[in-house]
This record gives structure tokens, sequence and C-alpha cells, in this order.
């Protein structure tokens, strides 16, 4: 994933309508894991090869009448933390003095790319109104209608164009580098934990929540294995957004995460299981990641606490990471610090790991013979004719069957359990594809 894209404008000018059609929904991402929060404010988009995040600033900042000091403040954050702008105008109320206060906001505000967006001209004869808004002093001016899809792609493509190249050499292809992203909620000690793991004051050390803002890769290699480090800017409760600094943070955390291979999933032994935690988590397991649970700030933990207890809600709580390891540590005293990285080793392996066709068929068989297949109110069951596994990370498997409407949930969490016990892919999620064939 590579870049933040913020739509910013006037009330009513279409923001929420352009978020919608740029991310293919009508809403923004859905968790769905079970206990994890909707988020409304953010999507992603994928166009040319490109993959971006989508932040509708109209969901997250409301809509004043007028361009209030709240909406300066909004549009300051916008231009300083996002990687390009959508500057939205309404066609059919023309630039407005509202407009040009934006306008000039933005270029004391920073050197952000910009895109002039003329929402709401429906019909190419009104086209030449988009004009009147190179009167806010930027170069490129876009006509479109978001309700009618017209002027998209060239929005898309202009986007594309303005976003910066994939930052710290994500896309450079190096089979022996580990990627490690260090995620959690703020001061659940991220940056304490890279110190340890490194050995060194490499990241800013703070007991506020939001010190970190930015992630910051660091390089390291440690017992001959190459890793790449990420240390992600903690995210903060909605209702302290209040600089929306964090916001755009919380973002990027999720951007990070697209570009690693394994997740440390960092939680407070004293509040684990929370709902950015699931959030997180939940995103991880969404990009197929791989992930590691790290129980930190063990040592201040009293005696009424054990870690089974803990173990126990975190399975209770976060059911769809039953697969993942939990370790506990302090990086304060360095207790337990020493697993994560072997850890994280084992499960950069399991996501590559792959089973030979015959022995799926011969668990496919098992399945069959002992297993009572799903079935449909008119007496249709399931039939499994074959699969394999697909190439890449993290273990895809496909399976060919008469009707893929007849797979529930349940039998598909039942033949992923059976995958694992041919295997150990333990820390990694596994997808599952049923595709028709019909052999009848």
């Amino acid at each position: 994933m590579s870049g933040i894209v913020a739509i910013i404008g006037r009330p009513n000018a279409g923001k929420s309508s352009l978020f919608n059609r740029l991310t293919g929904t009508k809403d923004a991402i859905v968790d769905d894991m079970p206990g994890v929060t909707r988020d409304r404010l953010y999507g992603e988009c994928e166009y040319g090869g490109r993959n971006f995040y989508v932040v509708d600033t109209g969901g997250i900042f409301g809509e004043d009448s007028d361009f209030s000091a709240g909406i300066k403040s909004h549009v300051e954050s916008a231009v300083k933390e996002c990687d390009a702008v959508i500057f939205l105008v309404d066609g059919k109320a023309g630039v407005t003095g509202s407009d040009e206060e934006i306008a000039d906001f933005i270029r004391r505000g920073g050197s952000k790319p910009v895109i002039v967006a003329v929402n709401k001209l429906d019909d190419p004869k009104h086209d030449d109104i988009a004009n009147d808004a190179y009167i806010l002093g930027f170069e490129t001016v876009i006509p479109i209608s978001a309700v009618h899809k017209r002027g998209l792609y060239e929005l898309l493509d202009a986007v594309t164009e303005i976003l910066p190249s994939d930052e710290n050499g994500e896309d450079d292809s190096d089979s022996d580098e580990i990627r490690l992203v260090i995620a959690g909620k703020p001061n659940v000690g991220k940056s304490s934990m890279l110190n340890k793991i490194l050995g060194s004051e490499r990241s800013l050390v703070s007991p506020i929540a939001g010190t970190t803002r930015d992630p910051v890769d660091t390089h390291a290699e440690i017992d001959g294995q190459r890793f790449r480090i990420i240390d992600t800017a903690g995210l903060r409760r909605r209702a302290k957004f209040d600089g929306d600094l964090e916001y755009y943070s919380f973002v990027r955390t999720l951007a990070a995460v697209d570009r690693a291979d394994v997740a440390l999933m960092l939680m407070d032994a004293e509040d684990p299981c929370t709902d950015q935690d699931k959030r997180i988590a939940g995103h991880v397991v969404r990009k197929g990641k791989g992930i590691i649970i790290v129980v930190n700030k063990w040592d201040l933990m009293s005696g009424e606490k054990k870690a089974d207890e803990i173990t126990r809600k975190i399975r209770d709580e976060m059911p769809f990471l039953s697969y993942a390891p939990i370790i506990f540590t302090s990086a304060l005293s360095g207790r337990g610090v020493g697993k994560i990285l072997q850890s994280a080793i084992t499960i950069n392996n399991n996501r590559k790991k792959h089973i030979a066709t015959n022995q799926l068929n011969r668990l496919m068989r098992d399945v069959l013979a002992f297993d009572r297949l799903p079935s449909d109110r008119k007496g249709r069951t399931l039939k499994v004719y074959y699969c394999s596994q697909a190439e890449g990370e993290p273990p895809t498997f496909i399976f060919f069957v008469n009707n893929p409407a007849l797979v529930n949930n349940g039998f598909e969490n039942h033949v992923k359990n059976k995958i694992r016990e041919l295997e150990d892919f333990s820390g990694t999620p596994i997808r599952t594809f049923w595709r028709g064939k019909d052999k009848e």
C-alpha cells in the first residue's frame, strides 16, 4: 500500500460520494472479525497497479456551515499528514469565497500535491464550468460527477501520477529479509520494544501517547538473519483525535502493516483485547500477514492475573487469532523479548510452506468419508472434487466443488483446521477459495 489521499472541501461538495466511488463501496472498511468496531472513515483504492488509502475528511471532521477555525485545523492536518489532496469543489455552486480561503490555507500549509476536482458536472457540455476553478491557483483541474462516475478515471490517473513511490524501498524483493511491523495502541511500548530488540536507543521513547507519529524503518542483522523493523505510530482512541494528527498516523499504521511479512501485535498486559487491538489484528488477518501476539509490560503485573488467564481472555475475545502464538514480555527488562525474533522467523517460514496436491486430496477423501457435508433446503449436498494450493503468501488453497454457495463458515473453518493438522501453519492465516466445477 502506498500513500494516503485526503478528500477535502466545503460541506455538501460531495466528498462522501466521491469517497464511495473511489473505494468501490457505500461504506468505509468494515472489520468483520468478532468484536471489531466498524470504522467508516477510511477506505482502500486500487487503480493502475497502485494501492492507496483514501480518507473521507467529511466523515472525520463533520460538516461545518462556514470555513471555520475547525475546518482550518482539519485542512492543515490533511495537507501535512497525507501524501496528496483531492480538493473537491461544488460545480453547481461554483467557486465560492470559502473555496478560495481553503485554497489559500492549503498553499500556506504545505507543499503536498493538490488536484482540484470540480464535482456535480453530470453533463459534458457543462465541463467549461470547471475552468473557473483555475482561479484557485492549482495546476490540475478535472471536471467530474461522483454520482454518475464521470471523470473518475481521469482523476485516478492524476492521483496515481502525483503519489510518491513506495517508501523505504518496500518494493525491493529481498527474500532473505523479514519485514516486521510493530503495531499497537499508544503507549503500549512499541518504541521501547524496538530499542530492546535492536539493543540500542534508535527510537524516541516517551510516556506521552502518540510521541511516534510516522513509521520508521530500521534495517538490522540479528544472529545472521536480516530484518526490516517498522516502528509504527500508535493508535489513539477515536475521541482523542483532537489534533487530527493521530488519525493519519492510524491510517499509516495500516499502510505499514500492508508492507510487512509479520506483525508484532503489542498488547498491554493490564488492558489486553481492546477495540483498537482487535481492529489492528483484524487488518493484519485481512491482509494475510503473519502475526505474533506480544503481551507487553508483564513486569508490572501483580500475581493476581496469571498468564493462563490472559491467554484465555485473548482466545475467547479474539477467536480469529486462535493460530497466533502469544509471548509475554517486558520491553523494560527484556524478559521474553528474545523469543520474538525466533518466532517471527518460524512464522515467516510457515507463510511460505506448500502442501503437495496428493496430500491435500488424501485429506479431502478423509473429510468426505467421515464428515457430514453441507447441504441446502432442496437437498443438494456439497461435492468436493479436488483441491490444490496456489502460489503466494499466505498459504492459499483452492477447492473445486459442485456448488460454492453450499460452503458455510462452519465447514470452511473445519477444512482449515484439517489443513493445519497436515502442516505447521502457526502464526499465519490460511485462505480458502471455492470454485464451481460441474462434473455431473
